[in-house]
């Protein structure tokens, strides 16, 4: 059932643009009710509050679904909550921004687009694709390799923890999230492995020989960003031209990658899953 949740919540996920279906409008208000008696300093507590912030949901969701006895009513409501995990409309459409400003020769502009997608994602200096295959990752083959491996709940886990770590504020001011460093270093635990396995996913359909350099250099950091592990290996995995003018040649490229890698887990995942080893 994990790949039948796959491939609806995959190809559904784009054409479901109605706020309810987007996973932060039920993280705003969670967020909210979570945190609106949280007053003060509360750095002391924020590895508590991080805790419970992610295993009530979590929890709850495992209950609601071993309730459910019915195979049918579990797939739907398995794969309702993949769908709501996967995927961020706001990420694509800065993306359409972009481009429609790189058509158009706004260089200007397209500055500005990519510096609003670092800062609403809480990513350091990097280039426009490079974040959106950081992103393709959180966002897409993070979430199917949590959903495959401990079901809907551990899909709903992973998708608070990024939610949290890219609302980088106090707790005071706006009461989004708590201590995000907390989070930043789960994550990075959390990535440490997947990462170097998605980018090998980016060998395999990329320039393979150009790329092993850099992920065996990688691959037993246990102090690089896991940002820099998947990007520093895509960008190696694929070519194109270099030149200051064509604001798409770089985004478009590294898109067309990470489309063709997630292609590939999906693959591997169904050929596990086929064969009983998922």
């Amino acid at each position: 059932m994990s790949l039948i949740s796959l491939l609806i919540a995959l190809l559904s996920e784009r054409y479901l643009s109605n706020k309810w279906w987007q996973f932060n409008t039920y993280y705003k208000r969670y967020s909210k009710l979570a945190l609106n008696d949280i007053k003060g300093d509360s750095k002391d507590k924020s590895p508590i509050i991080l805790l419970l912030f992610l295993l009530v949901p979590t929890v709850l969701c495992y209950i609601v679904l071993t309730q459910l006895n019915n195979d049918f009513l579990y797939l739907i409501a398995s794969t309702v909550i993949l769908i709501i995990c996967f995927g961020c409309l706001d990420t694509r459409s800065i993306y359409k921004r972009y481009l429609v400003a790189a058509f158009r020769g706004e260089t200007t502009t397209c500055d500005l687009i990519h510096k609003e997608l670092l800062q609403n994602k809480q990513l350091p200096e990097m280039g426009f694709g490079q974040a959106l295959v950081w992103l393709n990752y959180r966002y897409f083959i993070a979430i199917m390799l949590f959903f495959v491996i401990f079901g809907a709940p551990g899909a709903l886990f992973y998708r608070l923890l990024t939610s949290i770590n890219e609302r980088c504020v106090t707790v005071n001011s706006e009461q989004e999230a708590p201590n995000v460093c907390v989070s930043n270093q789960l994550l990075f635990i959390i990535d440490w492995l997947p990462v170097r396995i998605i980018a090998l996913g980016y060998m395999l359909v990329g320039h393979f020989s150009k790329a092993i350099p850099i992920w065996l250099g990688n691959l037993f950091d246990l102090e690089m960003p896991s940002y820099e592990a998947l990007v520093s290996v895509a960008q190696k995995s694929e070519d194109f031209m270099v030149d200051s003018q064509d604001c798409t040649a770089e985004p478009c490229t590294l898109v067309r990658l990470a489309k063709r890698t997630l292609l590939l887990c999906l693959a591997f995942i169904s050929i596990l899953i086929l064969t009983g080893v998922l």
